[in-house]
């Protein structure tokens, strides 16, 4: 087996314990970047030889017995929103063509100290918005990979590097997992430290993860985790240890609500029958919950903050340079400009009760369970494909995973989508790993057949 489709997780505990060396592993990985990126063009900026260097001085620094850290050695990918000090940031944007800033995002700073080799950048929307960029979906380079972080989805999927980072304003971890088929993770707002990266909304800006396992994204989530005091919305806490966590066994079967929402009706029929086969497959875990109508206006309200937020952080970018701007990113600006101040406060004030409402079904159930995406990726890359499910989990900032767990009609991946409380994002993967392990029949219970996968496919 190559070692480029080893696990993040794997591949740290072998180079850890000596039975590979980062060389080796970078070097399968930047083979499989010449043998696929032609296609998916996932990467932005990549220096195989400064990757080299940087493979080497981890293989050094263990050879002289040093200390090393949790992701020593291992390669991962930073969206191209995340500063990085000796590699561009760009933004996904001609206007920023050329930035190279002098210090790395906190975020980066932490994959660092880990030990992480950074192999480069991967491709964003413009401003990681909806315009997409040049990447495609590695299961199919007619569709797209999703967005906005294109390219930190479809590398882990075409397995360029076992895990990379990205960001969510609206649904830019989730829905991109979906379509490339990984695991996504977006932590509660605020885990993990923004400074040092494009900010688009304070509210709503998020950083996540994309990987091949609930173990690796609980390990690449946990290295980045914890106060910063330059993020005003990071808070000192005690770090969680999401790793430990999500190898543990709980303590009872977790219940889960199956929440069809108030955009069910956007959702693909295929996604519809395959959520019913997998209710139908965890039998009396799952439990068919109406979150009410007013969860209905989140969405709207997510777009007015969204818009309002994303007007003020890119003002600059817009009075100078609006003629290198999409018609969509431009025409949201203007939008953004327009609200009402009630407008917005009245938006931002819409959680507190959608909050109450949430604790209520916690109280009840370990996750909720949800599409992550309408349904497969859809043909074309002028487009990176419809956010609604994953809107109103962002507005209330709660942490979500997309599992691959299901297929569409092509057979391509669609994504479920577990949802936890606020701050628990220990428990939700642990919750995630039962749901991955029953469902692969390694746990207590394995339906007959894998939900999503009609017969004959």
């Amino acid at each position: 087996m190559s070692l480029a489709a080893l696990t993040l997780c794997d591949a740290a505990a072998d180079i850890r314990e000596g039975r590979i060396t980062s060389v080796e592993l970078v070097t399968d990985c930047l083979t499989q970047i010449d043998a696929t990126d032609d296609k998916v063009q996932a990467w932005t900026f990549l220096d195989r030889d400064h990757v080299m260097r940087q493979a080497q001085t981890a293989d050094e620094h263990r050879r002289h017995g040093r200390p090393i850290g949790p992701l020593h050695g291992v390669p991962v990918g930073i969206k191209d929103i995340f500063d990085t000090g000796d590699m561009p940031t760009e933004f996904g944007s001609p206007i920023w063509a050329g930035r190279t800033p002098r210090e790395d995002a906190t975020a980066v700073a932490r994959l660092r100290a880990a030990g992480a080799v950074i192999m480069g950048k991967t491709v964003t929307t413009e401003f990681a918005y909806f315009h997409p960029g040049k990447t495609h979906n590695p299961h199919d380079i007619s569709r797209t990979p999703g967005g906005s972080s294109s390219g930190s989805a479809a590398s882990v999927a075409a397995r360029m590097v076992p895990g990379a980072i990205g960001s969510q304003t609206n649904g830019s971890v989730i829905r991109p997992a979906s379509f490339c088929g990984v695991v996504g993770f977006k932590p509660s707002h605020g885990l993990i430290p923004r400074t040092g990266a494009l900010i688009l909304s304070r509210t709503l800006d998020h950083v996540g993860v994309f990987t091949r396992s609930v173990e690796d994204a609980a390990l690449m989530a946990q290295v980045m985790a914890g106060f910063d005091p330059e993020d005003e919305d990071s808070r000192p806490i005690a770090t969680p240890p999401l790793l430990s966590n999500a190898r543990s066994e709980p303590p009872l079967p977790p219940r889960f609500a199956y929440v069809r929402s108030s955009v069910w009706d956007q959702a693909a029929p295929a996604t519809q029958e395959a959520f019913g086969e997998l209710a139908d497959a965890l039998g009396e875990a799952v439990v068919a919950v109406d979150l009410g109508e007013s969860f209905g206006r989140a969405i709207g309200w997510q777009k007015i903050v969204m818009e309002v937020e994303m007007a003020h952080n890119l003002h600059r970018d817009y009075e100078t340079g609006r003629d290198q701007i999409s018609e969509p990113l431009r025409k949201l600006i203007e939008r953004g400009r327009q609200y009402l101040a009630s407008e917005y406060t009245g938006a931002l004030a819409g959680r507190a009760a959608l909050y109450a409402a949430l604790d209520e079904v916690f109280n009840e159930y370990d996750a909720i369970l949800t599409p992550a995406a309408s349904g497969e990726a859809p043909l074309g890359v002028e487009s990176t494909g419809n956010p609604v499910f994953c809107s109103t989990w962002t507005y209330l900032g709660t942490p979500a995973l997309s599992l691959p767990l299901l297929h569409g009609e092509a057979g391509l991946p669609v994504g479920v989508q577990l949802v936890g409380r606020r701050g628990n994002d220990a428990r939700l993967l642990r919750t995630a790993r039962w749901l991955v392990k029953t469902l692969s029949g390694e746990g207590r219970k394995s339906p007959a057949r894998k939900p999503g996968t009609r017969k004959g496919q």
